[in-house]
This record gives C-alpha cells, structure tokens and sequence, in this order.
C-alpha cells in the first residue's frame, strides 16, 4: 500500500537515517522502534506528510485512505465532543455542519439550496452509506470513558488528559486503510489500553505505531521496523521476537569478527616468521594476499544504550514500615473512601485503576503533600522516602547544570558520586554540563531517577514513572525494582513493568474503596 524508496534524512551534518527501502504492506501491523533521538516520530511524520524527507520518494496507492493521531489536543476546544471525533473525518464533519445550517437558516423554496443538499446528502452517503456516524462515534467514546451525557459537552470541559482520547477516538473513527500512531497509550488507563489492542487487531489495512508499551506493542504489532544504525530494518514478529532476532545476529557478527580477527593474527605471525626463510618464502608470499585481500568488517555502533539503574538502601528498615487508617479525600466528590492498610517488609505494590480514580492522590497523601479528610498515617521511625512525581517533566526546571541541580539534593556527594548517577542514566562527559531546562522530558525523567539512584532510600513512592522513558529504559528500571531490597508503591499502567515488580497490587475502585491482593499482577488478573 505504501512504497518507500531511498528516503533518507539530515539535519545539518546529522544523519538519523539514509536509503531507507521499506513497503508497507496491507494486513501488516508495523511496531517502529529505535532509541530517543533516534528518528521515529521524524520517520512517521514523514510517511503522514508532516514532514519533508532529505531525499528519496514514497509512493502511495490511489484511492487509499491516511489517518495520522494528533498531537495537539487543545486543537478543538471549542466543538463538542462528538464534533471533535466526526472531524476525523473532515469531509463528513464539513457536509453535515452544512447540511444542518441550510435546514436552519436557507431559504427551503429556493431551488439553489435543494440542489445544494441534494449534493451534500451524495457526499454523506458516499462517506457514510450505512447511516451509522452516531452510533460509531458513540461507542468509541463510551469504550475510551466518556458517557452518553457528556458527548454533546465541549472539549473546553475536560481535563487536559482526556483530551488526548479524542485526538485518539478522531482517528479510529475515520476507519483509515493506513494508520500511524505516535505513542497511543499516553494518558489510557489499563483497560483502554486492552480496548485499543482489540480494535487495531482487527484492523485490516496497516498500521505503524510507536509505543514504549512494551506489553502493548506485543499485542499488536507483527512486524517490527527498527530505527537503529542510521537505518530502518524491517523484521518479522513482536518486540520480543525482535529483541532475540536482533541479539542473535549482533552476537554473530561478534564470533564472525573475531575468528576474522583471530585468522588476520596468525597469517600476521606466519609471514612475519618465515618472509625471510627461503623455503618458506612461497607460503608466506601466499599469506601475505590471502591479507592482502582480507577485509573485517567494523561492527556498527548502536544508538541504543541502556542505562544501569540501581536502587540502593543506605539503611535497612526496620519491622515497621507503614499504617495507614481510615483515610479519606475529597476534592468536590469524594476520590478515596475510608482507607485501611499496613505495608509489610519486602512489599512492592502496584497501584492500579482507571484515570481519575485517585492514585496520584494517595501518592501525595502518604506523602503528606496533600492533608486526608480524616484518618491516619504513619511511617516507621527507620523509613525515608524517594518520590517519583507524575509532572516531573514540569517540577525540573531552571538555569543551573544536571550536575549542578542533583548536587543541590546532596551537598557532601563526591564528585565520583554525582557523576556516576548521571553516567548511570545515560548522561555521560559533556553532556552532565547541559543546561536543565535544555533538556527534553525523557531526559528529564532520567534526571528523577539519577536523584532517586542518589538519595539510597528505603522506601520508593513512584507515580507513572514510565512517562517518556525508552523500552530500554524501562526494562532496567524493572529490573531495579525487582532487585531493590526495599519497599515500593508504584502508580502505573505499564503491565510489563507492573510484571517486573510487582508482588502486592491496589486496584483503586470508582467508590473510592481499594482492593489490596497479595500477589502478583497476572495471579490479580486470573482472580
């Protein structure tokens, strides 16, 4: 369905990739991966035409159908809610605004405007020839959270990460044959998140999409389209087929170079022992070709790096850890509703439920950011506490060097100390000079981490901490979940990480109630 030949693209003497042949084919589900930086989101406004290539060409079939998600969710405050979704379909959306303006205001015994319906009821027929705009458009927004009451509200009345949904319903509303999808997941609670894995399943035109939803883009995808090398490889398979695919082949090249390398030394030692030995002269001259023409080919450095995060406890906790009793919030409604639980040795607790529900309020409650209604909380006299706040990429700010700001946490850190847990994350020589507000919110997320890696806690308070990491970072910081010695309560929807982690879960209800399950998250699940 979509051809593309020898694209290639440049910012100045940066190359992020070049002679890129890929095509596109219907019935394939494209997961593009790569490293921040890499290329992806410029990849895919390439192929939806928001960007311009450096060189090459893509060719599209005729006829075809190309639904890009929007970005800008602050687009349409002022349709409804329905409206903003019909838009996805533009030339719809256009005809029946029309349409009900000439029922309203146009002259009816004009002959102009009868024609003038006649025609726009063809475009509503060609568009939507089964009649079913408001039922579809109704059940993507009820599966996406919104009710039947709320449709008809305008856009200016929800809350800014909602409105993402809408950019989300638009697209699927169009039904395009080719779909691209930059980070779908953003701001969908786990429930949506399994929705929207069904439906693009389904889909049988093409999709490429990039998520850091390791667990999404296993479900979805069946292709996988790396970024990596200044180049975009096409694979068959999920992420985690990919990931073997890719390690077996990087680790093929490594035996092939080295037994390359291995034959260059001993043809090396050969003539350099007997080029003078008159009756050995012959083999070695033929050695010294057989160099001559051997060529070992360099191993390309990836643009991958994954960074090396620890958790570490400068104080072992003591036997108590935390009470919490009868706690309740409300802001207007009531978000947490008389609340009891004790958090025992080792636990490490997922908090999970819907968007809104109350998770990021029981952060700053046990936090003491936010003051409960009425009940209590207590820590043990032995816990200190590292926070991973939800709007990091806002908290960290200002004129100051990375090095400069994580120093302020800790003004006895050596140096070593300082620069390790910004090394550890990624940021490594020059780059620990930058300026903090330089830095993009990925970055800024790392930041949190090397603050945490520094402040050697005991106890880990952490609110959707996935928010603009890479799959590779977020693979390790499960990993240093998983082998921290301490205790951990984790706002998240990421079920990958949610699996690393994971040995009690919250699932905070709609009342306000709490289901606390001791046990793993897929052991949850098959309750």
């Amino acid at each position: 369905m979509v051809t593309i030949s020898n694209i290639s693209k440049k910012y100045g003497s940066r190359t992020l990739f070049e002679d890129v042949n890929l095509r596109l084919i219907k019935g394939n589900r494209y997961g593009l991966i790569g490293a921040n930086g890499a290329g992806k989101t410029t990849f895919l406004n390439i192929l939806s035409g928001v960007d311009e290539a450096s060189g090459g060409e893509i060719k599209k079939n005729p006829n075809i159908t190309i639904g890009s998600l929007g970005q800008n969710q602050f687009a349409f405050e002022e349709y409804t809610i329905f409206d903003a979704v019909l838009y996805g379909n533009k030339k719809l959306y256009e005809a029946m605004k029309e349409k009900e303006d000439l029922y309203t205001n146009g002259d009816m015994d004009s002959e102009k405007v009868q024609n003038r319906l006649s025609d726009l009821e063809m475009i509503c027929v060609e568009e939507d020839p089964n009649y079913e705009t408001d039922v579809k458009i109704s059940k993507i927004l009820e599966s996406l959270g919104f009710s039947k009451d709320m449709h008809y509200n305008l856009m200016s009345s929800i809350a800014n990460s909602e409105k993402f949904k809408i950019l989300l319903a638009q697209v699927l509303f169009l039904s395009p044959d080719v779909l691209y999808l930059d980070e779908p997941t953003n701001n969908l609670d786990m429930d949506t998140i399994a929705w929207l894995e069904s439906e693009l399943s389904n889909h049988d035109g093409v999709i490429v999409v990039i998520s850091h939803d390791r667990h999404f883009i296993n479900a979805v995808v069946n292709k996988i389209l790396d970024v990596d090398f200044k180049n975009i490889r096409e694979y068959p398979g999920n992420y985690d087929e990919w990931y073997i695919a890719a390690t077996l082949v990087q680790k093929q090249k490594e035996v092939s170079k080295n037994k390359q390398e291995k034959e260059k030394e001993k043809l090396e030692d050969f003539v350099r022992r007997f080029s003078a030995n008159a009756s050995k002269a012959k083999q070695a001259t033929s050695r010294q070709k057989k160099l001559d023409n051997m060529s070992i080919e360099e191993i390309k450095v990836s643009t991958r790096r994954d960074p090396k995060i620890v958790f570490r406890q400068t104080r072992e906790a003591g036997k108590e850890i935390l009470k919490v009793e009868n706690i309740s919030k409300a802001f207007d409604e009531p978000v947490l509703n008389n609340i009891s639980f004790d958090i025992d040795k080792g636990d490490k607790i997922a908090v999970i439920g819907p968007n809104g529900v109350g998770k990021t309020t029981l952060c700053n409650l046990l936090l003491q950011n936010i003051k409960q209604d009425k009940g209590s909380i207590s820590f043990g006299e032995t816990i200190t506490t590292s926070y991973f706040p939800q709007n990091t990429t806002d908290l960290i700010k200002g004129e100051e060097t990375l090095y400069d700001w994580l120093q302020a946490f800790d003004k006895k850190a050596d140096m070593s100390v300082i620069r390790n847990a910004l090394g550890r994350m990624l940021f490594s020589g020059e780059e620990q000079a930058k300026s903090i507000k330089s830095i993009s919110g990925g970055e800024k997320h790392r930041m949190m981490i090397s603050k945490i890696m520094l402040e050697e806690n005991n106890f880990l308070i952490m609110d959707e901490p996935t928010n603009h990491l890479d799959l590779e970072a977020i693979i390790s910081l499960g990993e240093a979940m998983h082998e921290f010695e301490g205790n951990i309560i984790c706002a998240c929807h990421d079920r990958e990480l949610i699996d690393a982690f994971a040995n009690r879960i919250f699932e905070i209800q709609s009342d306000g109630s709490i289901i606390d399950y001791r046990g793993n998250y897929e052991n949850f699940l098959t309750r």
